[in-house]
């Protein structure tokens, strides 16, 4: 070959590098394997799919070669349902099994973060993943069913990475080195690989490789500072929220006895370095719903004193763990080389006090968890009462109670009747007691559902009531079915969930953070959205502004709406003002009678207020007061009477109403300032008369002329003549208002002796 040119051996030798891809393209078509065509719909290749998964699985069929034909099966559905790599493979054949799909094999040189790296090599050399990398991979559906609830317990440290990235490798070994440190304090770790995982990339908002995320909380962060590994660790120790441990200078008591407040035993740290280990933050973290967790610097002069009284061993890491009892440490830990494993096992093994309040649901379902079988049923014992200090003696001997009975089948717990009234009035029978009561309870479903007992007699920490409860509790053990009565419990009160502003707040300060994070590194991708919407709140606004400015003075002022028919008085009182709308108050006259109470339709009511020249001005104003609140009721109509002119319709109605619905006694000498709900589809009314509550000398004797006594009646005693027709108006729409009924409507017309039926 000393003959043959440079330029056409390096022809001579890519062609013979790329002979072997073209020969496995060859051997290996999903189309062929799956036995459908290159037109075939997703439907018809996940048919074929499972026909050939269940025909070729290795469990079923026997045949040596099922296991490498189960195989090719799955690889062609993998690359047939996703029609991406479908699509790359129609274009350039089959590619390697470690190639991303998502990548065309015919891009030659590409620039990474614009930095002279190359993510690509020109003859498509693919690096293989390496076996203890597997172990991390993540998946769509993996990490929103595992990894992302997991979150709320540990920080998850998270790379993304491409197998044709050479960035990637130039950081391997600081992951590697990351991993191993961070792995065993209880960092998760997880691996996303950009060409098989885009959904998931996406999801994140990952879209270059390599890239770092750390998960806390559910919340996405990604890292920024150049990859050291002391710069990963404070990244995760940065995600943390600040206020897991509390720094104790001195002050433990005020540290201890905060288990009142928080219902959560307390756990002191004891180290000589200066600043929280990260390892005793991870388990904080993992544990705050539990316990609180203070930290004590053995090198600072002020605690001393601390070290002498625990008598805390300076030479190695020490744990204390607090109860109720602030003065005696519960248990105790000390060893050189803390390990995850020793703090989870130590804080699980006292995450509840000995007698915890029930502030919520998930710690009652810890404390009293469902009966599953009968080795393992827990009976709780529940003291309610609450926290006024006249309850404090009986509170403190249930406590010294059960602390001198620790059978693993009983679990004390108390709970303060004032927050979880809905519980102890399950529990009570509704029965009103002002003394605390033990009850005796075993869970039995998930619904709700209890058996119990109560303790007769009350409980206020005497012998004689610790006597009893002994007693109780021994019977219980001995006869479950001591528990006679049963009750489904409604779902606890959180007690210690935040109120909604500090939640909003809260929420605001993430979103912003979140917002400042992207504009500070310019990750415009994911800022569109935000910025789009900015944007559009701004544009609207100030569009709001200009408009307004540039409007003349009169167009903004609403216009009175003209009403077809107007009512015969130009009483202001007359229009009863609503935010649904404007109603008439109309007058019943021969043109407006028929269609407002002899055709009103079905389900509608007239309220009619019966008044006179002398007194329509005041009963008009003061019953457009009364019923303002009404006026919004689309079935409600409003009228009045003029009894100067129909002064014959008030009797004939009366004299019209059935035998037995009026009472005898009612005085209707005078109808000024009576109100009657008409239904004019069912044919009753209902009587509303006036009551007076203003003062005057003559009593009601000044209403006994049935012509005369609304002239001579004053302005304030015509006012208060309606002083309780809001009451009337609401037991009328109650429904609660006796009913006259009528055999058929009189008429306005006094020369007329016709009804209206």
């Amino acid at each position: 070959f000393a003959f043959i040119s440079p330029g056409f051996s390096a022809l001579l030798l890519t062609s013979l590098l790329l002979i072997p891809c073209f020969v496995r393209s060859a051997e290996f078509d999903p189309y062929k394997i799956l036995g459908v065509g290159r037109r075939a719909s997703q439907a018809e290749i996940k048919k074929a799919y499972k026909t050939l998964a269940r025909e070729w699985h290795p469990d079923k069929n026997k045949d040596p070669s099922a296991e490498d034909m189960f195989i090719k099966i799955s690889k062609s559905y993998e690359i047939l349902s996703n029609e991406e790599r479908r699509a790359n493979f129609d274009r350039y054949g089959q590619m390697e099994e470690n190639q991303p799909f998502g990548q065309s094999p015919h891009q030659g040189f590409r620039s990474f973060h614009h930095s002279f790296y190359f993510d690509e090599s020109f003859f498509q050399f693919p690096r293989s993943r390496e076996f203890a990398d597997s172990k991390y991979l993540l998946h769509h559906a993996q990490f929103n069913s595992e990894v992302l609830p997991d979150s709320f317990r540990r920080p998850y440290l998270i790379k993304v990475t491409s197998e044709w990235c050479f960035a990637c490798i130039h950081i391997e070994p600081v992951w590697k080195e990351t991993v191993e440190e961070l792995e065993p304090l209880g960092v998760g770790i997880g691996i996303i690989d950009l060409g098989y995982e885009r959904r998931l990339s996406n999801q994140l908002g990952a879209h270059r490789a390599p890239s770092i995320i750390g998960l806390v909380n559910g919340r996405v962060s990604f890292f920024h500072q150049a990859v050291v590994r002391e710069h990963l660790r404070q990244f995760i120790e940065d995600l943390l929220p600040s206020t897991l441990v509390q720094k104790v200078l001195g002050n433990y008591l005020s540290f201890l006895e905060a288990w009142q407040v928080e219902n959560k035993p307390s756990v002191l740290l004891f180290d000589q370095v200066p600043v929280v280990p990260l390892l005793y933050k991870l388990t904080a973290f993992a544990f705050r719903d539990y316990v609180r967790f203070g930290y004590v610097d053995q090198g600072a002069t002020h605690n001393s004193r601390l070290l002498r009284q625990f008598n805390i061993n300076t030479y190695a890491p020490t744990m204390l763990l607090f109860k109720e009892d602030t003065q005696n440490p519960v248990d105790i830990i000390q060893a050189r080389g803390m390990k995850k494993q020793i703090m989870d096992e130590f804080v699980t093994n006292n995450k509840f006090l000995q007698v915890p309040r029930l502030v919520n649901q998930q710690l009652f379902d810890e404390l009293c968890p469902i009966k599953q079988f009968h080795r393992r049923r827990k009976f709780c014992v529940l003291l309610i009462t609450d926290q006024d200090q006249a309850f404090a003696p009986g509170n403190k001997a249930f406590l010294d109670f059960a602390a001198a009975n620790k059978k693993d089948v009983l679990r004390f717990a108390y709970v303060y009747q004032q927050h979880q009234q809905p519980l102890c009035q399950a529990l009570l029978r509704n029965q009103a007691t002002l003394s605390p009561q033990v009850v005796l309870l075993e869970r039995r479903t998930q619904a709700g559902k209890v058996l119990f007992r109560s303790v007769g007699g009350g409980w206020n920490g005497s012998e004689e009531d610790k006597y009893r409860l002994y007693g109780e509790i021994e019977l219980l053990q001995k006869d479950p079915s001591y528990l006679s009565s049963d009750a489904t419990l409604p779902e606890l009160n959180n007690e210690m969930a935040p109120i909604f502003i500090i939640r909003w707040l809260n929420a605001v300060y993430d979103y912003f953070l979140q917002v400042y994070d992207e504009l500070l590194y310019s990750n415009w991708r994911e800022m569109m959205p935000i910025l789009s919407l900015i944007f559009s709140a701004l544009f609207i606004l100030f569009g709001t502004v200009i408009i307004q400015a540039f409007s003349e003075p009169g167009e903004n002022k609403p216009q009175k709406p003209k009403s077809k028919e107007q009512p015969p008085s130009t009483d202001p009182g007359l229009t009863l003002g609503d935010t649904r709308g404007t109603q008439q108050v109309t007058e019943l006259t021969d043109i407006t009678y028929t269609s407002n109470l002899v055709r009103l339709r079905p389900g509608h009511i007239n309220v009619v207020l019966v008044l006179s020249d002398a007194s329509k001005n005041v009963l008009l104003r003061k019953f457009a007061k009364e019923v303002f609140s009404f006026s919004g009721t689309q079935t409600l109509h409003f009228s009045f009477l003029n009894l100067d002119k129909h002064r014959h319709w008030m009797p004939a109605l009366l004299r019209s109403a059935r035998p037995g619905d009026l009472e005898d006694e009612q005085d209707f000498s005078d109808f000024t300032g009576h109100v009657l709900a008409l239904n004019g589809h069912k044919r009753y009314f209902c009587l509303f008369r006036p009551v007076f509550t203003g003062d005057e000398s003559g009593g009601d004797s000044s209403l006994s002329d049935a012509s005369r006594g609304a002239s001579r009646a004053t302005s304030i005693e015509l006012h208060h003549k309606l002083d309780r027709l809001g009451l009337w108006m609401e037991r009328l729409l109650e429904g609660t208002l006796p009913r006259v009924h009528v055999p058929a409507w009189p008429s306005l017309d006094p020369h007329s002796s016709t009804s209206h039926s």
